[in-house]
């Protein structure tokens, strides 16, 4: 069995908004409780001024660590703090003294291969609903790069390749993205999880992908859940045990945590 979830952190910061060396502690240690064997996670922040200069990733494989060291990397969408033209620049790679913003998988099982897919944006600006009380009820702000992750599992059952990535909030753009993913998993081995905040409702993201969803349920905003945006699916010689979404700290998404039984020696 392979015990998996996908969580978007919001880089650690509470409903307050603030955020910290102290908020992603806090967040580490319930991202600690899901109990999985791979996580993935959107929204990390490395090294950013705004979250503290923490280095996340590796703050959070610190935390699931119980006795045994965990396999991890981060993935940088953009350079810099994203939400602004002026205040962040496209990656091209993640280098480990860049403060950036993107995603991270950490591994309890060694990793044989790490591989990246960068993905560009649209020209598209996107509306971003603000908090109450805000002065203004909407900003605007340029769609952002973003990044896939994939690392190469030796799972006790065989090798398997997890996927994390966190697509554009613009569905026009998300589902061209979610189809370069798919084609870009096809080279890797199978059998194939993709851990994600997809940016796609309910059965689309299976139905573009034709992947198989461990579980279909709400998971966004996280205080009532309405719309699936984070997913689970599966491809190849793969079964759901069973499945369910997570309150994890402040964040404004519900985790989801799937157990996984991966048929041995999978092609």
């Amino acid at each position: 069995m392979l015990r998996v979830a996908t969580a978007n952190a919001a880089g650690g910061r509470d409903r307050t908004g603030a955020a910290g060396a102290a908020q992603w502690e806090g967040w580490a240690a319930a991202a600690a409780t899901l109990d999985v064997d791979v996580l993935g996670v959107q929204e990390v922040d490395h090294l950013l001024p705004r979250s503290g200069a923490v280095d996340q990733t590796t703050a959070l494989a610190a935390a699931l660590a119980v006795g045994e060291p965990w396999e991890s990397r981060f993935a940088a969408a953009v350079h810099g703090t994203p939400g602004s033209a002026a205040t962040f620049r496209a990656a091209l790679a993640s280098p480990a003294d860049e403060p950036s913003y993107g995603v991270a998988l950490l591994s309890r099982h060694p990793v044989r291969r790490w591989a990246e897919l960068r993905l560009p944006p649209s020209r598209a600006r996107l509306p971003v609903l603000l908090p109450p009380g805000a002065d203004r009820g909407v900003l605007w702000v340029p769609d952002e790069p973003r990044v896939a992750l994939a690392a190469v599992v030796a799972a006790p059952a065989g090798d398997v390749t997890v996927v994390t990535t966190h697509l554009s909030f613009g569905p026009w753009r998300a589902v061209p993205q979610l189809w370069e993913v798919m084609r870009w998993a096809r080279d890797l081995p199978a059998p194939r999880v993709l851990l994600g905040d997809l940016n796609l409702p309910g059965r689309l993201a299976a139905g573009v992908s034709g992947w198989t969803p461990a579980l279909r349920a709400p998971t966004y905003p996280a205080s009532a859940p309405r719309v699936q945006l984070d997913h689970v699916l599966v491809d190849g010689p793969t079964s759901v045990r069973s499945a369910t979404t997570r309150t994890v700290g402040h964040s404004d998404h519900l985790a989801l945590r799937a157990e996984l039984v991966v048929a041995r020696g999978g092609a």
